[in-house]
């Protein structure tokens, strides 16, 4: 079971201290409104936190509790703020892995193994539509999670806007681009590479802000890769061009 919050005194009160990070609040359709309800609601805005309406079957798993229709999902992790990332991150040759709709936690676990692998410094996620920091992407990324600052952003396109604000360019990887992820010369830039989800890619306003626009290249007609499996391909080329260097 991940680590939750459960109860409407708890979650306010959690919100209210913010000494948690909480990845989202489920409430119950079947619970009414009353003043604690719109202050957790209210909370959550403040904050920037994803507080979602559900069914009742959604609290099946957590029958043991005295959850009186409400639960905050808590991230193992402190996520980073990106302005003070950017303050402290300097250098040359430095990467950020930018994931855009990202779903399954599995492959969010792989990929922040295969990033602490690669040395890349910080992995931006957003706080909506994509899967957060739970028990099961912690424990899939075999520990990694602990050695790489996980940056969550409220716009995915205002963290690009600021990136490029820093001199940092922008790589997003889409399977209809005319480039190979290979023909990108990564060692003379700081560069966020951008991945998104096998079935959407990345979205049309990232596509927009990119300065290079990169594919694998497939030798039969298949499925594409999976989003891990390709983010390993194009960062260790990255990798590979640096100790080039």
């Amino acid at each position: 079971m991940e680590d939750i919050i459960f109860g409407k005194n708890s979650v306010m009160e959690a919100l209210i201290s913010g000494d948690r990070e909480i990845n989202k609040i489920l409430i119950s359709k079947n619970i009414h409104g009353d003043s604690k309800l719109n202050k957790i609601k209210e909370l959550a805005r403040e904050n920037g936190i994803v507080f979602q309406f559900v069914a009742k079957e959604k609290f099946i798993p957590y029958a043991q509790y005295n959850h009186q229709g409400i639960i905050a999902q808590i991230s193992p992790v402190q996520y980073k703020d990106l302005d003070e990332f950017l303050k402290e991150t300097k250098g040359e040759n430095l990467s950020v892995v930018i994931l855009d709709g990202i779903e399954d936690s599995h492959n969010l676990g792989a990929i922040i193994r295969t990033c602490v692998c690669a040395g890349v410094e910080g992995i931006i996620i957003p706080s909506r539509r994509n899967v957060q920091v739970n028990a099961v992407v912690e424990k899939t990324s075999a520990g990694a999670i602990n050695h790489i600052p996980i940056i969550k952003v409220n716009s995915l396109v205002n963290a690009v806007q600021k990136l490029k604000n820093s001199d940092w360019w922008v790589v997003a990887a889409d399977a209809g681009a005319e480039d190979n992820y290979y023909d990108i010369n990564y060692k003379d830039m700081n560069f966020a590479l951008i991945m998104g989800a096998e079935h959407a890619g990345v979205s049309k306003s990232l596509l927009k802000l990119s300065d290079f626009k990169v594919k694998i290249p497939m030798l039969r007609n298949f499925n594409s890769l999976n989003v891990s499996n390709a983010l390993s391909a194009i960062i260790f080329e990255t990798v590979r061009q640096k100790l080039q260097k």
